[in-house]
């Protein structure tokens, strides 16, 4: 079944950022010279996903101005003759079709979620979190959407985390049933490093039926008061396969200053306009 909505969540405060963050949504903040969230919903785009459901608080009018023609820089930049320049531009429009959902209060991932229910229909559909970064030779979803065996099924993006990373994420305890099948057994949001059924973790990604609307619907707070994902998936498991990607590709977690900054230097060292240059720099100041 091709999947042709995707929501992706980013109604969070960004307090990490501060005070950055008091006047610029975190996902807003590039990665070199593209925010974190044009990176996904291209990534969506490039999977073949034709409309984008972003779940936005009232106050992140960048966002929408973001993804609307900008007529006086395309004006500039024909002037200027950079054709390249341009035409990247003029694809921020036409990658996907957007529609906006206020969040009122960031009441956890499942809440943000259950918020495009009206908007998603009795279909499957995809999530994507901006802050979990992924460079790869094929979009990870696109590779979640052709390894779905089912119309029903569930599909996670999947890594093998430190054990100090264990309590921050949702780990999940799985089977590998024939080849690089892998069968999500259960999960569990946030667990204690002595707790947890192994250190693989969910990152960031997800194919998930219309049924998780209702689960979520009678998710009490979990973890940190809030309302899991995580938990709503796992009252599925009795009545849906779930299926875990281990995705190939580096992968940032650009929730964070540090995660961002590694996956901005590590796509400047990737770029032949930038990389020589940074590369002689750095070498420079290593030297000192």
């Amino acid at each position: 079944m091709h999947i042709t909505k995707a929501v992706i969540p980013i109604a969070g405060f960004g307090t990490r950022f501060l005070p950055a963050t008091l006047s610029t949504p975190k996902v807003m903040i590039p990665i070199l010279d593209k925010p974190s969230l044009h990176f996904a919903v291209e990534e969506a785009a490039e999977s073949g996903i034709d409309h984008v459901i972003l779940i936005i608080s009232d106050n992140q009018q960048p966002i929408l101005q973001y993804f609307q023609n900008n007529k006086e820089i395309e004006d500039l930049l024909q002037a200027r003759g950079d054709c390249v320049l341009l035409d990247s531009i003029r694809k921020i429009s036409d990658l996907s079709e957007l529609s906006f959902v206020i969040q009122d209060k960031p009441r956890g991932l499942g809440h943000a979620i259950h918020l495009a229910k009206s908007q998603v229909g009795n279909e499957s559909f995809a999530v994507l979190l901006p802050d979990d970064f992924i460079v790869s030779d094929t979009p990870t979803m696109a590779n979640m959407m052709n390894m779905r065996p089912n119309n029903d099924g569930i599909v996670v993006a999947l890594k093998k985390v430190r054990n100090e990373e264990i309590p921050h994420l949702g780990i999940v305890d799985m089977t590998i049933e024939s080849g690089d099948l892998i069968k999500v057994k259960s999960m569990i949001e946030k667990p204690d490093i002595n707790e947890a059924p192994s250190d693989i973790a969910i990152i960031g990604r997800y194919i998930l039926p219309p049924t998780i609307f209702d689960s979520i619907g009678r998710q009490s707070p979990g973890a940190l008061g809030e309302i899991q994902l995580t938990d709503a998936i796992s009252s599925l498991l009795q009545t849906h396969s779930c299926f875990g990607f281990l995705f190939p590709g580096e992968h940032f977690d650009v929730g964070t200053p540090a995660g961002l900054l590694k996956a901005s230097v590590y796509m400047a060292l990737n770029r032949n306009d930038i990389g020589p240059q940074f590369i002689k720099w750095i070498q420079q100041e290593l030297s000192l």
